[in-house]
């Protein structure tokens, strides 16, 4: 049984339409602008949290040890 080609236009149209909305989709979840603004949300929401200050703290705590020893290290 053949099928209608106005029937099939139809179909291919519709097909093309979600290929287009999909292609949109993904090239807006994967723009370079939109993911590093994300990231740096991520971060900051990070930072403010009580694990986050802790962290800045402990890396702020080795940097200041690490710099030390080589002060010492440096007037042996």
């Amino acid at each position: 049984m053949p099928r209608d080609p106005r029937q099939i236009q139809l179909e291919i149209d519709a097909a093309r339409e979600s290929l287009a909305a999909t292609l949109d989709q993904l090239t807006y979840r994967t723009s370079p602008t939109r993911l590093r603004a994300k990231g740096k949300d991520a971060v900051v929401r990070f930072l403010q949290t009580p694990a986050g200050q802790a962290t800045v703290g402990a890396v702020g705590l080795l940097v200041t040890f690490v710099v030390v020893q080589k002060i010492r290290h440096r007037n042996d």
